[in-house]
C-alpha cells in the first residue's frame, strides 16, 4: 500500500535528521531528549525509508570510502614528507632509470616475493617508455633468511663491483636465479654474471651490510609499510602490486 505523502515527508525528514546527526552532531537536535516511544517511532521510520531507498545507502558508503581514502592519501603524504631524505636521498640506495627524472619511484622489494617478480616486468616497462623516471631500490627482505641471504649478496655486489652488477643481479634474481638461495648457489650465480662470487660472499656479513637492510626495515615501518612491493611514486604510497596501466596512472597524477 503506498505510503501517505506526509508519511513519506516525515521518513525523508528523519533519514535526514539522522544523517545531519551524524555527520554535523553540534548542529542536530537531541535524541537523547526523546521519549521512548518518540525514539522507537524515529528509528522505525529511519529504517522504513532506507529499505524503500537503499540507494542512498551505498551512496553513504561510497562517501565514507572516499573521505578514508582521501584521509590516507593526506596521512601518506605527510609520511612521505616526513621521511623524504631517507627516502629518495640515503646516500646508498641504487638510482637508476633516469636519475634526473621529474618524478621518483622507489620500490621495497624482496627478490624471494612473487608478486615482487611480477612487478619486475611492469617496473622494467614503466622506466622503459617513460625515459623520465628516476627509480630507487630498498632491499627490504622479509621472507626469512633466504631473502635475507639474497639481499646481502646484491648489496655486497654493489659494494665490490658497482651499479652496473648490482643491476644485472636484480634483472637476474627475477629473471634467471632458481631454487634455494645458500652461498653455493649465490657463488655459480655469480659466476654465471661474471662476478666474483668469492669477493662478493666475503662482504655479505660487514657491519655495513647490516646497517642498510636494518636502516630500511625503519625506515618501511615509519612508513607503515609491511610487504612487498611496495611503493612511493612522488608523493603517494602505494602498499601492494600494481599492473602498469596503475603505476602510470599515478605518474600521470604526480605530474599533474
Amino acid at each position: 500500500m503506498k505510503r501517505p505523502a506526509s508519511a513519506r515527508a516525515f521518513a525523508t525528514s528523519c533519514a535526514l535528521a539522522a544523517a545531519v546527526a551524524l555527520a554535523h552532531p553540534a548542529l542536530a537536535f537531541d535524541i537523547s531528549a526523546m521519549s521512548d516511544a518518540e525514539r522507537d517511532a524515529f528509528g522505525k521510520e529511519v529504517r522504513s525509508y532506507l529499505l524503500a531507498n537503499p540507494e542512498v545507502l551505498v551512496e553513504v558508503i561510497n562517501e565514507l570510502e572516499q573521505r578514508n581514502a582521501d584521509a590516507q592519501a593526506q596521512g601518506d603524504k605527510a609520511l612521505v614528507t616526513a621521511n623524504a631524505q631517507d627516502i629518495f636521498d640515503d646516500g646508498w640506495s641504487f638510482v637508476g632509470g633516469n636519475p634526473e627524472g621529474d618524478i621518483t619511484v622507489v620500490e621495497f622489494l624482496d627478490y624471494r616475493c612473487g608478486y615482487c617478480r611480477k612487478a619486475h616486468g611492469a617496473v622494467t616497462e614503466l622506466l622503459e617508455t617513460d625515459g623520465n623516471i628516476r627509480f630507487i631500490v630498498k632491499e627490504f627482505p622479509i621472507l626469512g633468511d633466504q631473502s635475507v641471504l639474497a639481499s646481502r649478496f646484491a648489496i655486497a655486489a654493489r659494494m665490490v663491483a658497482g651499479d652496473d652488477a648490482y643491476a644485472r643481479i636484480g634483472v637476474g634474481f627475477y629473471e634467471g636465479f632458481r631454487g634455494d638461495v645458500t652461498d653455493a648457489s649465490l657463488k655459480n650465480f655469480a659466476a654465471d654474471l661474471g662476478l666474483d662470487g668469492d669477493a662478493i660472499l666475503a662482504r655479505m656479513n660487514d657491519a655495513e651490510v647490516t646497517k642498510i637492510i636494518e636502516d630500511n626495515h625503519l625506515l618501511a615501518q615509519r612508513l607503515q609499510i609491511a610487504g612487498t612491493p611496495s611503493f612511493i611514486i612522488g608523493e603517494q604510497l602505494l602498499r601492494g602490486f600494481a599492473p602498469l596501466e596503475a603505476m602510470q596512472g599515478i605518474v600521470a597524477d604526480e605530474r599533474g
